[in-house]
């Protein structure tokens, strides 16, 4: 036998607690190959334990409980970094939407105090121009038409809006990159599940197969001949639209692309076009459709033809969408790290619907 302590010898008198069934003495030892506890005989020549290495119970139990209260120690430090960073996060985001609203505040002072005094600038050229015509014979009205001509341009100009847009308050204030993450993350735990989306048949592309279980979609660069006409079908891009569309609360669903290097995922409105080849039915190039894409080891987010480069490191073997529709926000995540890949914020036109598009191979909805 080896190990850390000597096991003892047979007869050592009355031996309580839990005793071995193979043998009936007291399991006061702790065989660590095969990570249970043994008595003494199991340890001794016979014994299915000889040779293993075993420390007593106690021994084992003190290291059991000193891990315990390491890992304990540790969760409590790290949940505490983890609040302390909420708390300083939330001050300063706090400090800034305070001090954007007492900035939109004082802007819309200082608009006041603007108007105020133009309409007392319009009240006076007003006076006058009624005075001029109330009193002037024609011949005098003549001779002072380039006066009238310049009161009336002097008013048309104080009617002009002086930057209108600070009136407004700044929303994105309140964003922050960690927020962000932390409420992705948090977003994804409290939901019961993915939704379970699956893919409208009858909007599938002539250039796209699907699959029976109308979760996949693969790229074929034959034209169907099979596939009959809809309004509902996109006849040109290699497009197909989710069977079920959300107009409020919190949605989560994912994209298997690994095996893709060109495909388009996202949502769209209800309201996008299905026919023709121009940019009004092309995902991404119309006001219609929001969408994570990929071109090669190329990655983007676009909209009505605006196109945001993405930095990826790597390329995702899924992609998973996180929509508020409370909060107007569109989120595209990484499962495989949570790394929150693309944040879009808009007012969003109800009913919205999952969308895809796939030029290269296949892609897959997870469920």
């Amino acid at each position: 036998m080896s190990g850390e302590s000597v096991g003892p010898g047979p007869g050592s008198g009355p031996e309580p607690g839990p005793l071995c069934p193979e043998h009936g003495q007291a399991l006061k030892w702790f065989c660590c190959s095969e990570r249970r506890p043994v008595c003494a005989a199991c340890t001794e020549l016979g014994g299915r334990c000889r040779g293993h290495r075993i420390r007593l119970v106690e021994e084992r139990a003190e290291e059991l409980r000193s891990t315990a209260s390491a890992a304990r120690e540790l969760v409590i430090q790290r949940l505490g970094l983890v609040r302390s960073l909420c708390e300083t996060e939330e001050q300063r985001l706090l400090e800034r939407v305070h001090g954007e609203e007492e900035r939109a505040q004082q802007s819309i002072l200082t608009q006041r105090v603007h108007w105020a005094e133009a309409l007392q600038k319009l009240d006076t050229i007003r006076t006058s121009l009624v005075d001029m015509l109330t009193h002037m014979d024609d011949l005098q009205l003549i001779q002072k038409e380039q006066e009238i001509f310049e009161r009336t341009e002097e008013a048309e100009g104080i009617l002009d809006p002086q930057e209108s847009k600070k009136l407004n308050f700044n929303e994105k204030c309140a964003r922050s990159r960690l927020l962000t993450q932390l409420w992705a993350t948090a977003a994804l735990c409290s939901l019961s599940g993915l939704e379970d989306v699956r893919i409208d048949e009858r909007t599938v592309s002539p250039f796209l197969q699907l699959s029976d279980d109308r979760r996949t979609l693969t790229f074929n660069a034959k034209k169907s001949k099979t596939c009959a006409d809809s309004p509902e079908r996109f006849d040109h891009w290699p497009n197909a639209l989710g069977a079920v569309s959300f107009q409020a609360g919190l949605h989560a669903w994912m994209v298997n692309v690994q095996n893709s290097c060109a495909y388009k995922v996202g949502v769209a409105s209800g309201q996008l076009p299905r026919k023709g080849s121009g940019n009004d039915s092309r995902l991404g190039h119309n006001a219609f459709s929001w969408v994570f894409s990929r071109y090669d080891q190329e990655f983007c987010f676009s909209h009505d033809g605006q196109h945001e480069p993405l930095g990826l490191l790597r390329c995702p073997a899924q992609l998973g969408m996180l929509l508020d529709l409370q909060a107007q926000e569109l989120l595209f995540f990484d499962p495989a790290s949570g790394m929150v890949l693309h944040t879009h914020h808009t007012a969003f036109p109800g009913p919205l619907f999952p969308v895809f598009a796939v030029a290269d191979q296949t892609i897959s909805i997870v469920h």
